[in-house]
């Protein structure tokens, strides 16, 4: 069994605050420690790797991706960040005279960030897209603009909830018509993006992602080439998750660990999908919409937990959380806390919890697996959740430093493609949080993306100490905070860079 040992650099580790060495003996960390002491001597290592003063950390976990959805975005038209509608027309345009016979699809364009506060018009977007077939998905995903080439091949969306003609595409119209869209992808294409995205991730320092499935965003089919190829080649681990009640049989064929993720509880703020209990401040008529009950939940919870599966759901608003946390409630006092805790379940997003909302989490072991990106992009008083909710309801989003207080198992995470795949962007984003009373340390932040990550599966991972799995990352960081020897992450510093990231002893990146 190959041993190799690390030293030189600045070793993050419980062991040693002041550790610069580590020996990897197969997948597995053996020795922690510092270059003075004999174990670096590199005596008996069948390599020895010079850090060179470099930052060595876990490999984080980034707990809620959409694999797929990554990729058409990293291989084709991403949107994100693109500065006006305009803009946005130009580079479709562009992608469509690049791709004539495909099905166009893109995402990432936010109406809230653009001088015309729109979005395209189906006359816009048929011109833009040269009479193709069209998919664009908003920045949260949960709504959608489509050509009309597109909405004549998919003629029953106009008939579900959330279609309203000129209007961007929401709730069934909208999963009918996203279904349609990826199910174009060839299996070739399909495996390319989703490599694709493998790829970037690790160079990220990324060693673990949770794909977040369901009905609707992907496909078993889509699931099963995604885990299986993660399992033949050097890329990060995949563990799945399925967001749909009752597919038990689907979850065991898979091996998922759990029915869970996008299991949707409600939809999001920016397309006004997300439920409230009061209505939103730019549409007093509307609370948004909620896809489920108490007793749905609860009979999730109890079938999940006797099946030895995680539960959860994606849960926004405060009114889906409601929802939700009564139903965990429910199914606590019907099976006991104990159980419920024991069983790891987890909730996506969480941005509107109160301190009860909290305290329930917290006492049944409910994993909060959040993205701290969401406030840097759309927090602060002039920002989306300020001009959907008012400043009151925005201060009070995303309440990080609550939740640890609190207890609750907390999880980074980016949703990818609605937010980069950027742990230290994250990281930076939780610690410099627009409201200072929910900011973490960096030291909290690391530890919610590493071991929070793995945890938030049921699992044991993201620590360098004797005895746990060898999957670190290696950084080029020059702006160290000389107490925590972590990167500083003010907002004016940058972002270290990737040199080397290793999943349980195997290099599955190199720069």
């Amino acid at each position: 069994m190959s041993r190799v040992l690390y030293r030189g650099g600045i070793v993050h580790s419980p062991v040693d605050d002041a550790a610069t060495a580590l020996l990897l003996q197969g997948d597995t960390i053996v020795w922690v420690g510092r270059d003075q002491d004999p174990e670096a001597d590199g005596h008996g290592a069948d390599q020895v790797v010079d850090l060179a003063g470099a930052l060595v950390t876990p490999a984080f976990v980034d707990t809620h991706v959409h694999v797929t959805a990554t990729g058409v975005a990293l291989d084709g038209l991403d949107l994100t960040g693109c500065p006006s509608l305009g803009e946005a027309l130009r580079r479709l345009a562009e992608h469509a005279a690049a791709r004539p016979d495909e099905i166009l699809i893109g995402h990432g364009w936010d109406e809230t960030r653009w001088p015309e506060r729109r979005p395209p018009t189906t006359a816009e977007l048929d011109a833009a897209a040269r009479g193709a077939a069209c998919y664009l998905s908003r920045t949260d995903a949960h709504s959608a603009v489509v050509s009309t080439a597109l909405l004549a091949a998919v003629p029953q969306a106009r008939t579900h909830t959330g279609f309203e003609p000129e209007e961007p595409v929401r709730l069934d119209a909208h999963h009918i018509i996203r279904r349609y869209a990826f199910d174009s992808l060839t299996a070739q294409q399909r495996r390319r993006v989703q490599r694709r995205t493998l790829r970037e991730a690790a160079r990220r320092g990324i060693g673990c992602l949770h794909e977040n499935a369901a009905p609707g965003l992907s496909s078993e089919d889509d699931l099963s080439a995604l885990l299986e190829l993660a399992r033949s080649e050097p890329l990060p681990e995949v563990i799945g998750y399925w967001g749909e009640i009752g597919a038990t049989a689907l979850a065991r064929r898979h091996g998922l660990a759990g029915l869970a993720g996008d299991l949707l509880a409600d939809g999001s703020i920016g397309s006004h999908t997300a439920c409230l209990t009061s209505p939103y401040t730019d549409e007093p008529a509307n609370t948004g919409h909620g896809y489920r009950t108490v007793a749905e939940v609860t009979e999730h919870v109890l079938d999940c937990t006797g099946q030895g599966l995680q539960a959860g759901f994606h849960a926004i608003g405060d009114g889906a959380l409601q929802t939700v946390l009564r139903g965990f409630e429910v199914a606590a006092i019907l099976i006991g806390t104990e159980r419920i805790r024991a069983a790891h379940h987890r909730l996506e997003h969480v941005e509107m919890l109160d301190a009860d909302m909290i305290a329930v989490m917290a006492r049944l072991g409910i994993t909060a697996s959040v993205q701290p990106i969401a406030d840097a992009l759309w927090g602060g008083t002039g920002g989306m959740y300020a001009n959907r909710l008012g400043g009151a309801r925005a201060r009070s989003m995303n309440p990080f430093r609550a939740l640890l207080d609190a207890g609750v198992p907390l999880a980074l995470s980016s949703d990818s493609p609605i937010m980069p795949m950027g742990p230290w962007q994250a990281i930076r984003a939780a610690v410099n949080h627009h409201n200072p009373e929910q900011r973490i340390t960096v030291a909290e932040a690391v530890r919610a993306h590493t071991i929070g990550g793995w945890r938030a599966a049921g699992r044991d991972g993201g620590s360098l100490a004797p005895g746990k799995p060898g999957s670190l990352a290696i950084w080029n960081c020059t702006a160290l905070d000389p107490g925590t020897r972590l990167p500083a992450m003010d907002p004016e510093t940058e972002d270290p860079t990737c040199l080397r990231t290793i999943l349980e002893g195997r290099t599955i990146y190199t720069l």
